[in-house]
Protein backbone atom coordinates (compact mmCIF):
# COMPACT_ATOMS: atom_id res chain seq x y z
CA UNK A 1 0.00 0.00 0.00
CA UNK A 2 1.26 3.49 -0.79
CA UNK A 3 0.46 4.94 2.57
CA UNK A 4 2.10 8.38 2.51
CA UNK A 5 -0.42 11.12 3.20
CA UNK A 6 0.62 13.17 0.19
CA UNK A 7 0.21 10.18 -2.12
CA UNK A 8 -3.18 10.09 -3.84
CA UNK A 9 -2.83 6.37 -4.55
CA UNK A 10 -3.77 4.02 -1.78
CA UNK A 11 -5.11 0.56 -1.11
CA UNK A 12 -7.66 -0.86 1.29
CA UNK A 13 -7.03 -4.30 2.74
CA UNK A 14 -10.17 -6.44 2.82
CA UNK A 15 -10.11 -8.60 5.95
CA UNK A 16 -11.82 -11.95 5.89
CA UNK A 17 -13.92 -13.05 8.86
CA UNK A 18 -10.92 -14.67 10.56
CA UNK A 19 -8.75 -11.53 10.55
CA UNK A 20 -8.96 -8.68 13.06
CA UNK A 21 -7.56 -5.19 13.35
CA UNK A 22 -5.18 -6.50 16.01
CA UNK A 23 -3.85 -9.00 13.45
CA UNK A 24 -3.19 -6.17 11.02
CA UNK A 25 -1.31 -4.23 13.69
CA UNK A 26 0.73 -7.33 14.54
CA UNK A 27 1.56 -7.81 10.86
CA UNK A 28 2.65 -4.21 10.43
CA UNK A 29 4.79 -4.24 13.56
CA UNK A 30 6.41 -7.48 12.41
CA UNK A 31 7.21 -5.87 9.07
CA UNK A 32 8.47 -2.59 10.53
CA UNK A 33 10.70 -4.43 12.97
CA UNK A 34 12.53 -5.84 9.94
CA UNK A 35 12.39 -2.83 7.59
CA UNK A 36 12.66 0.22 9.87
CA UNK A 37 10.73 1.07 13.00
CA UNK A 38 8.54 3.84 11.67
CA UNK A 39 5.30 5.02 13.31
CA UNK A 40 2.17 4.03 11.41
CA UNK A 41 -1.61 4.26 11.45
CA UNK A 42 -4.11 1.51 10.81
CA UNK A 43 -7.44 2.91 9.66
CA UNK A 44 -10.61 0.82 9.77
CA UNK A 45 -12.67 2.49 7.05
CA UNK A 46 -15.58 0.21 7.85
CA UNK A 47 -16.12 2.32 10.97
CA UNK A 48 -16.90 5.28 8.70
CA UNK A 49 -19.65 3.22 7.09
CA UNK A 50 -21.04 2.30 10.53
CA UNK A 51 -20.89 5.91 11.72
CA UNK A 52 -22.79 7.06 8.65
CA UNK A 53 -25.49 4.43 9.22
CA UNK A 54 -25.69 5.56 12.84
CA UNK A 55 -26.06 9.17 11.72
CA UNK A 56 -28.85 8.30 9.29
CA UNK A 57 -30.67 6.29 11.96
CA UNK A 58 -30.50 9.03 14.59
CA UNK A 59 -30.09 12.40 12.87
CA UNK A 60 -31.83 12.11 9.49
CA UNK A 61 -32.86 14.20 7.62
CA UNK A 62 -30.02 16.46 8.86
CA UNK A 63 -27.34 16.15 6.18
CA UNK A 64 -23.74 15.74 7.39
CA UNK A 65 -21.01 17.90 5.85
CA UNK A 66 -17.78 16.26 7.00
CA UNK A 67 -15.21 18.68 8.45
CA UNK A 68 -12.21 17.92 6.24
CA UNK A 69 -9.66 19.50 8.57
CA UNK A 70 -10.22 16.64 11.06
CA UNK A 71 -8.69 14.07 8.71
CA UNK A 72 -8.02 14.74 5.03
CA UNK A 73 -6.46 11.42 4.06
CA UNK A 74 -7.59 10.09 0.67
CA UNK A 75 -9.20 6.90 1.93
CA UNK A 76 -11.42 8.81 4.35
CA UNK A 77 -12.48 11.43 1.80
CA UNK A 78 -13.27 8.89 -0.90
CA UNK A 79 -15.28 6.62 1.39
CA UNK A 80 -17.31 9.55 2.74
CA UNK A 81 -17.79 10.95 -0.75
CA UNK A 82 -19.07 7.57 -1.88
CA UNK A 83 -21.48 7.55 1.07
CA UNK A 84 -22.95 10.83 -0.18
CA UNK A 85 -21.64 12.96 2.68
CA UNK A 86 -21.04 16.67 1.98
CA UNK A 87 -17.77 18.41 2.88
CA UNK A 88 -16.99 21.42 5.05
CA UNK A 89 -13.65 22.85 3.89
CA UNK A 90 -11.40 25.29 5.71
CA UNK A 91 -8.89 26.13 2.97
CA UNK A 92 -8.15 26.10 -0.75
CA UNK A 93 -6.17 22.88 -0.44
CA UNK A 94 -9.11 21.13 1.22
CA UNK A 95 -11.51 22.38 -1.43
CA UNK A 96 -9.17 21.12 -4.14
CA UNK A 97 -8.81 17.71 -2.46
CA UNK A 98 -12.56 17.24 -2.34
CA UNK A 99 -13.13 18.48 -5.88
CA UNK A 100 -10.56 16.01 -7.16
CA UNK A 101 -12.94 13.29 -5.95
CA UNK A 102 -15.61 14.66 -8.27
CA UNK A 103 -17.74 16.17 -5.49
CA UNK A 104 -20.07 18.84 -6.88
CA UNK A 105 -19.67 22.42 -5.56
CA UNK A 106 -23.20 22.24 -4.11
CA UNK A 107 -21.92 19.62 -1.65
CA UNK A 108 -19.04 21.79 -0.44
CA UNK A 109 -19.19 24.69 2.02
CA UNK A 110 -16.30 27.03 2.84
CA UNK A 111 -16.25 27.33 6.64
CA UNK A 112 -13.16 29.41 7.46
CA UNK A 113 -14.35 32.47 9.43
CA UNK A 114 -11.19 34.43 8.45
CA UNK A 115 -10.79 33.85 4.72
CA UNK A 116 -7.90 34.98 2.53
CA UNK A 117 -8.99 37.00 -0.49
CA UNK A 118 -7.11 34.64 -2.82
CA UNK A 119 -9.00 31.65 -1.42
CA UNK A 120 -12.35 33.43 -1.77
CA UNK A 121 -11.45 34.03 -5.42
CA UNK A 122 -10.60 30.35 -5.81
CA UNK A 123 -13.98 29.37 -4.37
CA UNK A 124 -15.67 31.74 -6.81
CA UNK A 125 -13.69 30.29 -9.73
CA UNK A 126 -14.67 26.68 -8.99
CA UNK A 127 -18.29 27.46 -8.10
CA UNK A 128 -18.18 26.93 -4.31
CA UNK A 129 -20.68 29.54 -3.20
CA UNK A 130 -21.78 28.70 0.34
CA UNK A 131 -19.54 30.24 3.01
CA UNK A 132 -19.87 31.63 6.50
CA UNK A 133 -19.52 35.21 7.72
CA UNK A 134 -19.72 36.90 11.13
CA UNK A 135 -18.59 40.52 10.61
CA UNK A 136 -18.87 43.41 8.16
CA UNK A 137 -15.17 43.43 7.21
CA UNK A 138 -15.41 39.80 6.11
CA UNK A 139 -18.67 40.59 4.33
CA UNK A 140 -17.08 43.38 2.27
CA UNK A 141 -14.11 41.15 1.42
CA UNK A 142 -16.48 38.45 0.15
CA UNK A 143 -18.50 41.00 -1.85
CA UNK A 144 -15.34 42.18 -3.64
CA UNK A 145 -14.05 38.72 -4.49
CA UNK A 146 -17.13 36.49 -4.83
CA UNK A 147 -20.28 38.36 -5.94
CA UNK A 148 -22.22 35.07 -6.24
CA UNK A 149 -21.48 33.97 -2.70
CA UNK A 150 -24.31 32.65 -0.54
CA UNK A 151 -23.66 33.44 3.08
CA UNK A 152 -24.52 31.72 6.32
CA UNK A 153 -24.42 34.19 9.19
CA UNK A 154 -22.41 32.60 11.98
CA UNK A 155 -24.09 33.43 15.29
CA UNK A 156 -22.40 32.99 18.66
CA UNK A 157 -23.76 30.48 21.14
CA UNK A 158 -24.51 31.47 24.72
CA UNK A 159 -22.31 28.90 26.44
CA UNK A 160 -19.45 30.86 28.04
CA UNK A 161 -17.92 28.29 30.37
CA UNK A 162 -14.15 28.14 30.59
CA UNK A 163 -13.98 25.29 28.10
CA UNK A 164 -15.94 27.32 25.57
CA UNK A 165 -13.92 30.51 25.50
CA UNK A 166 -12.54 29.67 22.07
CA UNK A 167 -16.06 29.27 20.73
CA UNK A 168 -16.86 32.89 21.64
CA UNK A 169 -14.09 34.20 19.39
CA UNK A 170 -16.27 33.55 16.37
CA UNK A 171 -19.91 34.24 15.75
CA UNK A 172 -21.90 37.46 15.83
CA UNK A 173 -24.71 38.70 18.06
CA UNK A 174 -28.37 38.93 17.09
CA UNK A 175 -28.12 42.71 17.22
CA UNK A 176 -25.21 42.73 14.78
CA UNK A 177 -27.06 40.40 12.38
CA UNK A 178 -29.34 43.30 11.48
CA UNK A 179 -26.31 45.45 10.66
CA UNK A 180 -24.80 42.66 8.53
CA UNK A 181 -28.06 42.28 6.61
CA UNK A 182 -28.13 46.02 5.93
CA UNK A 183 -24.56 45.83 4.62
CA UNK A 184 -25.31 42.74 2.52
CA UNK A 185 -28.32 44.47 1.01
CA UNK A 186 -26.22 47.48 0.02
CA UNK A 187 -23.45 45.26 -1.42
CA UNK A 188 -25.83 42.93 -3.26
CA UNK A 189 -24.64 39.82 -1.40
CA UNK A 190 -27.03 36.95 -0.72
CA UNK A 191 -27.63 35.71 2.81
CA UNK A 192 -29.21 32.26 2.69
CA UNK A 193 -29.00 30.90 6.22
CA UNK A 194 -27.55 30.70 9.70
CA UNK A 195 -24.77 28.69 11.28
CA UNK A 196 -23.93 28.07 14.93
CA UNK A 197 -21.51 25.71 16.66
CA UNK A 198 -21.68 23.93 20.03
CA UNK A 199 -18.46 22.28 21.17
CA UNK A 200 -18.42 18.56 21.92
CA UNK A 201 -17.06 19.41 25.38
CA UNK A 202 -20.17 21.43 26.19
CA UNK A 203 -22.17 19.70 28.91
CA UNK A 204 -25.18 22.01 28.71
CA UNK A 205 -27.42 20.80 25.90
CA UNK A 206 -29.64 23.80 26.65
CA UNK A 207 -27.12 25.69 24.52
CA UNK A 208 -28.71 24.07 21.46
CA UNK A 209 -32.13 25.34 22.52
CA UNK A 210 -30.90 28.93 22.77
CA UNK A 211 -28.96 28.65 19.50
CA UNK A 212 -31.89 27.29 17.49
CA UNK A 213 -34.20 29.95 18.97
CA UNK A 214 -31.69 32.65 18.02
CA UNK A 215 -31.43 31.18 14.52
CA UNK A 216 -35.21 31.45 14.14
CA UNK A 217 -34.99 35.13 15.12
CA UNK A 218 -32.37 35.70 12.41
CA UNK A 219 -34.60 33.97 9.84
CA UNK A 220 -37.49 36.24 10.82
CA UNK A 221 -35.21 39.25 10.61
CA UNK A 222 -34.11 38.24 7.13
CA UNK A 223 -37.69 38.38 5.86
CA UNK A 224 -37.74 42.11 6.63
CA UNK A 225 -34.79 42.59 4.27
CA UNK A 226 -36.18 40.35 1.55
CA UNK A 227 -33.61 37.56 1.96
CA UNK A 228 -34.88 34.07 1.18
CA UNK A 229 -33.22 31.86 3.80
CA UNK A 230 -33.15 28.11 3.21
CA UNK A 231 -30.27 26.64 5.26
CA UNK A 232 -29.52 26.07 8.95
CA UNK A 233 -26.08 24.73 9.91
CA UNK A 234 -25.96 23.33 13.46
CA UNK A 235 -22.16 22.96 13.31
CA UNK A 236 -19.98 20.20 14.71
CA UNK A 237 -19.20 19.09 18.24
CA UNK A 238 -20.32 15.49 17.75
CA UNK A 239 -17.98 13.26 19.72
CA UNK A 240 -18.68 9.94 18.04
CA UNK A 241 -20.69 8.55 20.94
CA UNK A 242 -24.10 7.20 19.93
CA UNK A 243 -25.41 8.29 23.33
CA UNK A 244 -24.29 11.89 22.79
CA UNK A 245 -25.80 11.85 19.31
CA UNK A 246 -29.13 10.64 20.68
CA UNK A 247 -29.04 13.21 23.48
CA UNK A 248 -28.44 16.05 21.02
CA UNK A 249 -31.17 14.75 18.72
CA UNK A 250 -33.59 14.47 21.67
CA UNK A 251 -33.02 18.16 22.46
CA UNK A 252 -33.03 19.66 18.97
CA UNK A 253 -35.69 17.59 17.22
CA UNK A 254 -38.76 19.21 18.88
CA UNK A 255 -37.39 22.70 18.21
CA UNK A 256 -36.56 21.96 14.59
CA UNK A 257 -40.07 20.59 14.09
CA UNK A 258 -41.54 23.82 15.47
CA UNK A 259 -39.14 26.47 14.11
CA UNK A 260 -37.97 24.81 10.88
CA UNK A 261 -40.62 22.25 9.85
CA UNK A 262 -40.26 20.33 6.61
CA UNK A 263 -42.79 22.54 4.82
CA UNK A 264 -40.61 25.61 5.54
CA UNK A 265 -38.16 24.42 2.89
CA UNK A 266 -35.18 24.95 5.22
CA UNK A 267 -32.40 22.39 4.80
CA UNK A 268 -30.74 21.53 8.11
CA UNK A 269 -27.10 20.45 7.90
CA UNK A 270 -24.30 19.69 10.38
CA UNK A 271 -20.50 19.53 10.33
CA UNK A 272 -19.43 16.30 12.07
CA UNK A 273 -15.69 15.70 11.93
CA UNK A 274 -14.13 13.64 14.69
CA UNK A 275 -17.50 11.86 14.95
CA UNK A 276 -16.63 9.94 11.78
CA UNK A 277 -12.90 9.40 12.05
CA UNK A 278 -11.62 9.48 15.63
CA UNK A 279 -12.29 5.85 16.52
CA UNK A 280 -11.41 4.61 13.03
CA UNK A 281 -7.63 5.09 13.37
CA UNK A 282 -5.08 3.45 15.65
CA UNK A 283 -1.50 4.75 15.93
CA UNK A 284 1.52 2.51 16.63
CA UNK A 285 4.72 4.20 17.82
CA UNK A 286 8.15 2.88 18.66
CA UNK A 287 10.31 3.70 21.67
CA UNK A 288 13.54 5.25 20.40
CA UNK A 289 15.19 6.29 23.68
CA UNK A 290 14.84 5.71 27.42
CA UNK A 291 15.98 7.43 30.61
CA UNK A 292 15.79 6.33 34.22
CA UNK A 293 15.71 8.51 37.31
CA UNK A 294 14.94 8.16 40.99
CA UNK A 295 11.28 8.15 41.90
CA UNK A 296 11.14 11.37 43.91
CA UNK A 297 13.07 13.45 41.39
CA UNK A 298 10.90 13.07 38.31
CA UNK A 299 7.47 12.51 39.85
CA UNK A 300 5.21 15.34 38.58
CA UNK A 301 4.03 17.78 41.23
CA UNK A 302 0.66 16.93 42.70
CA UNK A 303 0.85 13.27 41.67
CA UNK A 304 0.51 10.78 44.48
CA UNK A 305 3.21 8.20 44.78
CA UNK A 306 2.17 4.78 43.52
CA UNK A 307 5.21 2.94 44.78
CA UNK A 308 8.29 3.10 46.98
CA UNK A 309 10.60 6.10 46.99
CA UNK A 310 13.45 3.98 45.69
CA UNK A 311 11.50 2.80 42.63
CA UNK A 312 12.76 4.15 39.29
CA UNK A 313 10.81 6.54 37.08
CA UNK A 314 11.10 5.88 33.36
CA UNK A 315 11.06 8.50 30.64
CA UNK A 316 10.45 7.12 27.15
CA UNK A 317 10.95 8.94 23.86
CA UNK A 318 8.86 7.77 20.91
CA UNK A 319 9.13 8.39 17.17
CA UNK A 320 6.04 10.64 16.97
CA UNK A 321 4.99 13.65 19.00
CA UNK A 322 3.05 16.90 19.30
CA UNK A 323 4.68 18.20 16.10
CA UNK A 324 3.18 15.22 14.31
CA UNK A 325 0.30 12.90 15.13
CA UNK A 326 -0.20 14.26 18.66
CA UNK A 327 -0.58 17.91 17.60
CA UNK A 328 -3.98 18.15 19.29
CA UNK A 329 -2.18 17.57 22.63
CA UNK A 330 -0.98 21.20 22.43
CA UNK A 331 -4.55 22.51 22.79
CA UNK A 332 -6.51 19.75 24.50
CA UNK A 333 -6.18 16.70 26.68
CA UNK A 334 -5.19 13.41 25.10
CA UNK A 335 -8.31 11.24 24.95
CA UNK A 336 -6.45 7.96 24.66
CA UNK A 337 -4.03 6.03 26.88
CA UNK A 338 -1.06 4.01 25.64
CA UNK A 339 -1.32 0.26 25.36
CA UNK A 340 1.81 -1.87 25.45
CA UNK A 341 1.99 -4.09 22.37
CA UNK A 342 4.28 -6.79 23.71
CA UNK A 343 2.87 -9.41 26.04
CA UNK A 344 3.75 -9.11 29.70
CA UNK A 345 2.70 -10.96 32.85
CA UNK A 346 -0.31 -9.75 34.81
CA UNK A 347 1.73 -9.60 38.00
CA UNK A 348 4.61 -7.75 36.37
CA UNK A 349 5.44 -4.55 38.33
CA UNK A 350 4.29 -1.20 36.92
CA UNK A 351 6.38 1.95 37.13
CA UNK A 352 5.62 5.64 36.90
CA UNK A 353 6.43 6.63 33.33
CA UNK A 354 6.20 9.61 30.99
CA UNK A 355 6.15 9.69 27.20
CA UNK A 356 7.85 12.31 25.03
CA UNK A 357 8.09 12.97 21.31
CA UNK A 358 11.33 12.95 19.30
CA UNK A 359 11.91 16.72 19.01
CA UNK A 360 13.57 17.19 22.44
CA UNK A 361 11.31 20.23 22.83
CA UNK A 362 9.88 20.98 26.28
CA UNK A 363 6.38 21.10 24.78
CA UNK A 364 6.73 17.70 23.18
CA UNK A 365 5.27 15.74 26.08
CA UNK A 366 2.65 13.14 25.11
CA UNK A 367 1.77 11.63 28.49
CA UNK A 368 2.88 13.30 31.72
CA UNK A 369 2.28 10.38 34.03
CA UNK A 370 1.15 6.79 33.52
CA UNK A 371 1.90 3.33 34.90
CA UNK A 372 3.67 0.94 32.54
CA UNK A 373 5.80 -2.17 32.85
CA UNK A 374 9.46 -1.51 32.23
CA UNK A 375 9.93 -1.19 28.47
CA UNK A 376 12.96 -1.25 26.22
CA UNK A 377 14.10 0.72 23.21
CA UNK A 378 12.44 -0.87 20.21
CA UNK A 379 9.20 -1.78 22.00
CA UNK A 380 5.89 -0.59 20.54
CA UNK A 381 3.01 1.38 22.08
CA UNK A 382 -0.51 1.54 20.65
CA UNK A 383 -2.87 4.54 20.84
CA UNK A 384 -6.56 4.16 19.96
CA UNK A 385 -8.93 6.94 18.84
CA UNK A 386 -6.25 8.81 16.88
CA UNK A 387 -8.18 9.55 13.69
CA UNK A 388 -8.91 13.22 14.27
CA UNK A 389 -6.70 16.27 14.32
CA UNK A 390 -3.50 15.85 12.33
CA UNK A 391 -3.89 13.26 9.59
CA UNK A 392 -3.25 15.17 6.42
CA UNK A 393 -1.35 18.09 7.93
CA UNK A 394 2.31 18.88 7.40
CA UNK A 395 4.65 18.69 10.36
CA UNK A 396 6.36 21.80 11.73
CA UNK A 397 9.68 19.94 11.63
CA UNK A 398 11.27 19.24 8.25
CA UNK A 399 12.93 16.03 9.43
CA UNK A 400 9.71 14.58 10.86
CA UNK A 401 8.93 11.33 9.07
CA UNK A 402 5.19 11.15 8.76
CA UNK A 403 3.58 7.84 9.68
CA UNK A 404 2.47 5.42 7.03
CA UNK A 405 -1.23 4.65 6.78
CA UNK A 406 -2.69 1.19 6.30
CA UNK A 407 -6.36 1.16 5.39
CA UNK A 408 -8.52 -1.85 6.16
CA UNK A 409 -12.17 -2.87 5.95
CA UNK A 410 -13.99 -6.05 6.88
CA UNK A 411 -15.78 -8.08 4.24
CA UNK A 412 -19.08 -7.48 6.04
CA UNK A 413 -18.68 -3.69 5.79
CA UNK A 414 -17.61 -4.01 2.16
CA UNK A 415 -20.65 -6.15 1.40
CA UNK A 416 -22.86 -3.60 3.13
CA UNK A 417 -21.52 -0.85 0.87
CA UNK A 418 -22.11 -2.96 -2.21
CA UNK A 419 -25.61 -3.97 -1.13
CA UNK A 420 -26.47 -0.32 -0.59
CA UNK A 421 -25.22 0.48 -4.10
CA UNK A 422 -22.76 3.07 -2.82
CA UNK A 423 -19.49 1.38 -3.77
CA UNK A 424 -18.21 3.06 -6.93
CA UNK A 425 -16.05 1.26 -9.49
CA UNK A 426 -13.23 3.73 -8.82
CA UNK A 427 -13.29 2.97 -5.12
CA UNK A 428 -13.47 -0.78 -5.66
CA UNK A 429 -10.14 -0.70 -7.52
CA UNK A 430 -8.42 0.22 -4.26
CA UNK A 431 -9.38 -2.99 -2.44
CA UNK A 432 -7.24 -6.10 -2.07
CA UNK A 433 -7.71 -9.30 -0.07
CA UNK A 434 -5.89 -9.91 3.23
CA UNK A 435 -5.88 -13.55 4.45
CA UNK A 436 -6.59 -14.30 8.09
CA UNK A 437 -3.14 -15.80 8.74
CA UNK A 438 -0.70 -13.32 10.21
CA UNK A 439 2.67 -14.93 9.53
CA UNK A 440 3.13 -13.42 6.08
CA UNK A 441 6.32 -12.41 4.39
CA UNK A 442 6.81 -8.68 3.74
CA UNK A 443 6.22 -9.20 0.01
CA UNK A 444 2.78 -10.73 0.63
CA UNK A 445 1.67 -8.12 3.11
CA UNK A 446 0.81 -4.45 2.82
CA UNK A 447 3.28 -2.74 0.53
CA UNK A 448 4.83 0.43 1.94
CA UNK A 449 6.65 1.51 -1.18
CA UNK A 450 6.92 5.25 -1.57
Amino acid sequence: MKGFLEDANYSIGLLDEGATLADVIDNCIYEHTHTGKRAFFVGDLGKLVKKNIQWQNVMAPIKPFYSVRCNSTPGVLEILGTLGVGFACFSKSEMALVQDLGVSPENIIYTNPCKQASQIKYAAKVGINIMICDNDIELKKIARNHPNAKLLLHIATEDITADEEMNMKFGTTLKNCRHLMECAKELGVQIVGVKFHVSGSCKELQTYIHAISDARCVFDMAEEFGFKMNMLDIGGGFTGSELQLEEVNHVIRPLLDVYFPKESGVNVIAEPGSYYVSSAFTLAVNIVAKKTAEYDKLLPSGVEQAGNDDEPVFTYYINDGVYGSFASKLSEKLNTIPEVHKKYKEDEPLFTSSLWGPSCDELDQIVENCLLPELSVGDWLIFDNMGSGTLGEQSAFNDYQRPLIYYTMSFSDWDEMQDAGIASDTLMKNFFFVPSCIQLSPEDRFSTAA
